[in-house]
């Protein structure tokens, strides 16, 4: 018989809607997931959101209360729970950062309501060793880290695109060094990367995402074959977040398919940096530094896989699968 587990509906294209989509992809065999709609992101006014959120939550996580089964949870609306609920709840945190607060100042309350019943959960999971560690600073103690993992059949089946082919589609000339910033979205630094990069000879800074920013690059919201094609294209990945992330995925694929990265190491891209020997990006040198990693690709593409790649879906599921039994 399937264990029951609540979460919220893994809807979206964040790296934590990724993460939740692949755990009940990995567990559907053991768990029978229940699950409440997320609607927070499609609010078209920003401001408030959260709250919105909390308000048109509140009844179903009312109507929770009396159930039985276990929860995994990433979600703010862990502060309506009730003392018993969370002691059957597993809380996900992939990272907490002020810049992202739509419902200022009450949503800094909220969160730091939510720091003093974490304790009161299960356990509480970490996608990084850094927010690990900052959850023990502020007395969460019932911490383990279980990091993004990745379909590597998928990864390796993209590693096998013809690689011209690719640059072709994105029209990428054999003279070009194509540098991949990732995501086009606030506070991910991808302007500073193309402010950095402006005027550099043969360079150019291509984005992927909805491009909440307008950004003027080569941008591309594709699907995800056509993402990991334009990954193959590129020569170069460089990141340089203003917030602290959790693990990021677009950096950890970026390694997967074989681009050597300068990554600053902020937060949970610190431990990803120092995991797959990434250097830090230098802004006052940031075009000599990309050429430089451009030429080494080949060099150390296969160290950085490696790390990456023990991270895979057995990995992932039984790190989960252990956890939910022993919850259960």
């Amino acid at each position: 018989m399937k264990r029951v587990v609540y979460s919220m509906e893994p809807v979206g294209r964040t790296g934590g809607r990724v993460y939740l989509r692949m755990l009940h992809e990995v567990t559907a065999d053991d768990v029978e997931w229940r699950t409440i709609p997320d609607r927070k992101r499609t609010y078209r006014v920003r401001r408030w959101r959260k709250l919105r959120h909390l308000a048109r939550l509140a009844s179903s996580i009312r109507s929770l209360d009396g159930t039985t089964g276990t929860f995994v949870w990433d979600d703010l609306s862990l502060v309506l729970f009730t003392p018993e609920m969370r002691a059957r709840t597993v809380f996900l945190l992939h990272h907490y950062e002020p810049l992202q607060h739509d419902s200022a100042p009450v949503e800094a309350m909220l969160w730091e309501r939510l720091f003093r019943v974490l304790p009161q959960c299960a356990a509480v999971v970490c996608v990084a060793p850094y927010w690990a560690d900052q959850l023990r600073v502020r007395g969460v103690h019932n911490v383990r880290v279980i990091y993004n993992a990745f379909d590597m059949t998928e990864v390796d089946q993209a590693r096998g695109f013809d690689r011209a082919e690719c640059r072709a589609e994105f029209d990428l000339p054999p003279d070009v060094i194509g540098v991949y910033a990732g995501k086009a979205v606030h506070w991910k630094g991808t302007e500073a990367v193309l402010a950095a990069l402006a005027g550099g000879q043969g360079l150019r800074v291509i984005t992927s995402g909805s491009n909440t920013i307008g950004l003027g690059s080569a941008h591309y919201d594709v699907e995800r074959e056509r993402y990991l094609r334009l990954l193959r294209a590129c020569d170069v990945g460089v990141f340089l977040p203003r917030m602290r992330e959790g693990w990021s995925r677009c950096a950890a694929e970026a390694l997967l398919l074989g681009l050597p990265c300068l990554i600053r190491p902020v937060a949970g891209l610190g431990d990803l940096a120092t995991l797959t020997g990434q250097p830090t990006p230098d802004l006052r040198h940031l075009p000599a530094q990309v050429r430089e990693r451009a030429a080494a690709r080949h060099t150390e593409a296969k160290a950085a896989y490696e790390a990456l790649a023990r991270f895979d879906l057995n990995y992932f599921g039984n790190a989960w699968g252990n956890l939910l039994a022993q919850v259960a």
